[in-house]
């Protein structure tokens, strides 16, 4: 075997690797992540908060999920410098470490009626650290598959960044579907909600397991050869790609969506206070199907931003996510299942993944490598950190007894899908600009002709090695 053949077989085999371990990453710690969000609106204004005013309980444990995105932005300054500076492999051990042992922590927290004002307290303290973990994840999973993945398929294998995503979601409700079904209500409030965030012992295992395994990127690696990493890397990407840093806090302003579908819509539908009455192990079948469809449709959406590009697919996914979440909220409201479910399926599922599915390559792919790491993590978070206290808001300007909650919460939702499509819009494309060349708003891209004679390439190398071609869509 020649020389550049075993170059080339050892970069597949990494950028198989990477993705492996970006997508298997993002299972476990958004596993974490959302047994908390699932939690925080099925479980904890009954066993961390007063009783006396049920709107008052509702509020308060959704802002406890929102001061997890609080920390995100401190998270990203940290772990974002981290990234930039010792390596992308680095920071992603830090970040599951971190993630895993707080959420197992909380569920060995004492409850309010035991330990009275301590418990919420506590509940915060955990909550911080999981937002301070979770800021450097998908920004340096998405920045370690970009940099391994070849040229023309870098949407493609960096949207397993946020399959894995999803299927954290799916894992996370299939954990507390059983458990909410076959368990007595009583037992299930009690402890059994503890279960999930107990096993969170096997993240940091399998997680260290997979993630040791994977090479630091040959884009890093080049820039420490060459003597250019930054010692500041943070106020070098403020200073050289603030505009960029701007759009995509703005765009990051999507997750509006997940917080309409998981968040205050379980709240709406499932609270007594709002009186509408889905039952718990009902309700989370809703944005369970929705992930099961967005876990087939990411990277067929990913691969399709490598043929046309990123843009048009997130400000149409943008767009269409906002209308669609009048009727999903209206299905609720009318407490009619099958549409809620046909709606999730439309907004979460298929239309949103526009989105989702392409931030993981479209953002890193705004700035160079020297500065990826943070000029991604800190513009994300500041941007998830706005929409972070919408699930709080969204229960205040439409708390239980109020009417038009579907116009109401719908209207809000619209208004900032829009923000976030016109600053995507005002963005460059960058699916045909070089690695070398990215963060660079002078750079050409490769002709269309040459672009996608490489892409072909790229495709042949992976029909040989690689297994997870099996979910490309050439054609």
């Amino acid at each position: 075997m020649s020389s550049s053949s075993e170059q080339k077989q050892h970069g597949t085999q990494q950028t198989k690797k990477a993705t492996a371990s970006g997508w298997i990453g993002s299972v476990l710690e958004y596993y974490d992540f959302f047994i908390y969000a699932t939690a925080a609106s099925l479980i904890f204004p009954q066993v961390f908060f007063p009783q006396g005013d049920p709107q008052i309980a509702i509020v308060a444990s959704l802002a406890t999920y929102g001061v997890g995105y609080v920390a995100r932005p401190i998270g990203a300054f940290v772990l974002g410098h981290w990234g930039d500076t010792h390596g992308r492999k680095q920071v992603l051990l830090i970040c599951m470490f971190l993630m895993g042992i707080s959420t197992m922590a909380v569920g060995l927290l004492p409850t309010y009626d035991q330990v009275g004002l301590l418990a919420p307290t506590l509940l915060v303290v955990l909550r911080l650290i999981q937002g301070f973990a979770v800021a450097g994840e998908i920004s340096g999973a998405s920045s370690m598959i970009l940099e391994h993945a070849p040229f023309g398929r870098r949407g493609f294998y960096a949207s397993f960044t946020l399959q894995g995503v999803q299927a954290g979601q799916i894992l996370a409700a299939a954990v507390f579907l059983p458990l909410a079904y076959f368990m007595p209500s009583e037992a299930f409030n009690s402890w059994g909600w503890r279960i999930p965030f107990l096993m969170s012992f096997v993240v940091i295992i399998a997680g260290y397991i997979i993630r040791r395994e994977v090479d630091e990127t040959p884009a890093f690696a080049q820039e420490t050869k060459k003597g250019e990493v930054p010692k500041a890397p943070v106020i070098q990407a403020i200073r050289e790609n603030w505009r960029d840093m701007l759009r995509v806090m703005c765009a990051s302003l999507m997750n509006v969506i997940p917080v309409v579908a998981t968040i205050f819509g379980a709240a709406y539908a499932v609270q007594p206070g709002y009186g509408i009455g889905f039952s718990k192990d009902v309700y989370l079948w809703i944005p369970v199907l929705g992930n099961c469809l967005a876990v087939l449709v990411i990277p067929i959406v990913g691969n399709l931003s490598d043929k046309i590009g990123r843009r048009p697919l997130i400000i149409g996914g943008s767009l269409g996510a906002g209308l669609l979440s009048f009727g999903y909220l209206y299905a609720i409201s009318i407490h009619n299942v099958p549409l809620a479910i046909v709606m999730s399926l439309l907004m979460w599922g298929l239309v949103y993944q526009g989105y989702n599915a392409i931030f993981p390559s479209f953002y890193p792919e705004m700035f160079p490598t020297r500065t990826r790491v943070s000029a991604m993590a800190i513009s994300q978070n500041l941007g998830t950190m706005v929409t972070a206290m919408l699930p709080a808001v969204f229960a205040t300007v439409a708390p239980p007894g109020s009417s038009n909650i579907p116009v109401t919460v719908g209207s809000i939702t619209l208004g900032i899908t829009v923000i976030a499509a016109i600053a995507v819009w005002t963005a460059r494309e960058t699916y045909r600009v070089r690695m070398h060349d990215l963060g660079n708003r002078d750079a050409s891209p490769v002709p269309h002709a040459e672009y996608h004679e490489l892409r072909e390439k790229a495709f042949a190398e992976a029909r040989k090695t690689s297994w997870i071609s099996a979910f490309s869509m050439k054609h």
